[in-house]
């Protein structure tokens, strides 16, 4: 019995892995596209384009060219949208915290998350992080080597190799790497945050119905709900959505998009500009007087899955249709109380009692031959509503999960279309390795703690606070690089002792440190170790065992022994103190 235990979990050691499935791809969609953006997947290992309300997740690189521009949505309502000219790389993703890589171009944030959540952006010059509430942007220069990272609500902290500075509402930083800072009031807005501006009053002027009718969880995609479709009561159900902004009558949900390969499963991407939150959450119903509505889940109870349909697999069609709510939809993890993680059961020994209430209405099932359904363009058939429920979706050809169609190429694209080598991302984006570069930058949610120091507590930055104002990422700052021995110094403690020079020096240059009972401080300049002097004290005697600095031509010249004649010894000089010191015990004064 025992080694029959040991062969079971062996396999399923074997075989999760294999349908494993990342829940984060619940985190963070593309809500918008303006041009022929770009993005790389590590499922692709390639550049494809993208489309809307595509899913991303860690690994995942976005790319947008010259004259695009694109916006992320995260589920903690953050947004970051990318002008023309810019790649961003996605290191870090949890229920909470994000951390990107901006390796060129232009971002802007608008970060609204819980609190004990963090936004790490990282560049090659900084690292900047929101902890609470923020709306701020990050400008690389395209011929300087610098950042600047502007601030229009909160604050961010942002930090290089040297050290770490805190940065208000109405300024901007710019800094590189090993360089002080340099800090402005903001000057006249450019035309990219103007479009942001335009693009935060439109989704947040104003909010509809749908902020009421949509559980807390989904209460983000509120901007979605509002300016597509309308909310209705319907008796069992409560207030329900409709889409009004739909073409055909033949329309129908899980239609207009197609499915994509991500970590594991297929994943509906639907060209509807709507069409994430309700198409992987809640489910969908329709009656006569109103037609396709959308029921949102309750509180508590939101799960985002890859699709919820019901799938069937013949010789010649692949096809599937929207689950009713209240409906078992079996995936690849768990999402939620009427569902099935096929992980965890024997697939072969579910038993389907009933066809899907769906399957009855007009339109409601989508089919496609079985051939396309892997490709670019898979093909819709129009099957004779009769024939899709005698003889396509009966109980025998129901499958559990998604179809066992391995994926190509295409798969991982909503497009096919290959793109032209010279609209690629530049070689230096293409050739970011991000598993590399996460192992550089990890993602740090302890405000305490450095980035690009990890471990120990970030110095402060020296910073050079100016009165003219700046454009972001416009002109050249006046930061200057700081020598890695300027670096090693420390502020004084709050004590009010004095710091002792952090510079290397030889084991022969080291001298003691005077008490701190009337002690000197040490000019705080960086000096050679030929120009170290002891210091006097005030109304006392010369600090022993130090020789008068000589020219070169006083060379040669003998000098006055401490103790007078045939009483000095250069190895131990107290065999010969000076008059009204003590022996022993008496520390020497350093500057």
């Amino acid at each position: 019995m025992k080694i029959l235990k040991t062969v079971m979990l062996a396999v399923v050691l074997i075989l999760v892995p294999a349908y494993a499935f990342s829940y984060n791809y619940g985190y963070m969609r593309i809500s918008l596209i303006e041009g022929d953006v770009q993005i790389m997947t590590p499922d692709a290992r390639d550049w494809g384009y993208a489309s809307i309300n595509t899913p991303l997740d860690e690994g995942d690189q976005v790319w947008v060219p010259e004259g695009g521009r694109a916006e992320l949505q995260l589920n903690t309502g953050t947004y970051v949208r990318l002008d023309q000219n810019s790649a961003l790389q996605i290191l870090s993703m949890d229920k909470n915290s994000t951390q990107f890589y901006l390796s060129q171009g232009h971002a802007y944030f608008y970060y609204d998350a819980p609190r004990g959540s963090v936004i790490q952006v990282d560049t090659p010059d900084a690292s900047t992080r929101a902890f609470n509430k923020a709306i701020f942007r990050i400008d690389m220069s395209d011929q300087y080597q610098y950042t600047d990272v502007a601030v229009y609500k909160g604050f961010v902290e942002t930090e290089n190799e040297v050290g770490r500075t805190r940065i208000n509402a109405g300024r901007m930083v710019s800094l590189g790497p090993n360089t002080n800072a340099e800090v402005a009031p903001m000057g006249p807005s450019d035309e990219w945050e103007r479009w942001n501006k335009r693009r935060n009053d439109r989704m947040y002027a104003s909010r509809g119905e749908s902020s009421r009718y949509l559980p807390a969880e989904l209460r983000q995609y509120s901007y979605d709900f509002d300016n597509s479709g309308r909310w209705v009561r319907v008796p069992n159900y409560g207030y329900v959505w409709t889409p009004t902004v739909v073409v055909g009558g033949g329309w129908s949900p899980y239609r207009n998009g197609r499915w994509i390969w991500r970590g594991g499963d297929y994943v509906w991407v639907a060209y509807e500009p709507w069409g994430w939150a309700p198409y992987h959450y809640g489910r969908w119903s329709f009656i006569i007087n109103i037609g396709w509505f959308w029921v949102p889940p309750v509180t508590g109870a939101v799960y985002w899955g890859p699709g919820y349909v019901g799938w069937v697999r013949t010789a010649d069609y692949v096809a599937w249709v929207p689950l009713a709510p209240g409906e078992i939809y079996y995936g690849r993890g768990y999402y939620g109380q009427h569902s099935v993680n096929i992980t965890n059961v024997n697939i072969n020994q579910v038993n389907i009692t009933n066809v899907y209430k769906n399957v009855y209405v007009n339109n409601g099932v989508t089919v496609v031959n079985r051939n396309t359904f892997n490709t670019g363009s898979p093909s819709i058939v129009n099957v004779n509503k009769n024939i899709i429920q005698e003889k396509i979706f009966v109980k025998n050809n129901i499958s559990v999960g998604a179809p066992d169609i391995k994926p190509t190429r295409a798969s991982y694209f909503t497009s096919d279309k290959s793109i032209p080598q010279v609209k690629l991302p530049p070689q230096h984006v293409r050739n970011i390795q991000v598993k590399e570069l996460k192992q550089s930058r990890r993602l740090i949610k302890e405000q305490d703690k450095s980035v690009l120091n990890p471990g120990v507590k970030p110095e402060t930055l020296q910073v050079k606070t100016v009165t003219t104002p700046r454009t972001p990422g416009k002109g050249k700052p006046s930061i200057q690089q700081v020598q890695p021995e300027e670096k090693k110094k420390t502020k004084a403690p709050e004590g009010g002792s004095v710091p002792r020079d952090e510079r290397q020096v030889k084991p022969s240059e080291k001298k003691d440190v005077a008490p701190e009972a009337g002690s000197v401080p040490r000019d705080e300049r960086q000096i050679k170790p030929s120009e170290e002097k002891a210091v006097v004290p005030e109304n006392g005697p010369a600090p022993r065992g130090e020789r008068k600095q000589v020219k070169p031509e006083e060379k040669g010249k003998p000098e006055v022994p401490e103790c007078g004649p045939g009483q000095k010894d250069e190895m131990n000089p107290d065999k010969c103190p000076q008059k009204g010191q003590k022996k022993h015990g008496t520390k020497e004064t350093k500057q």
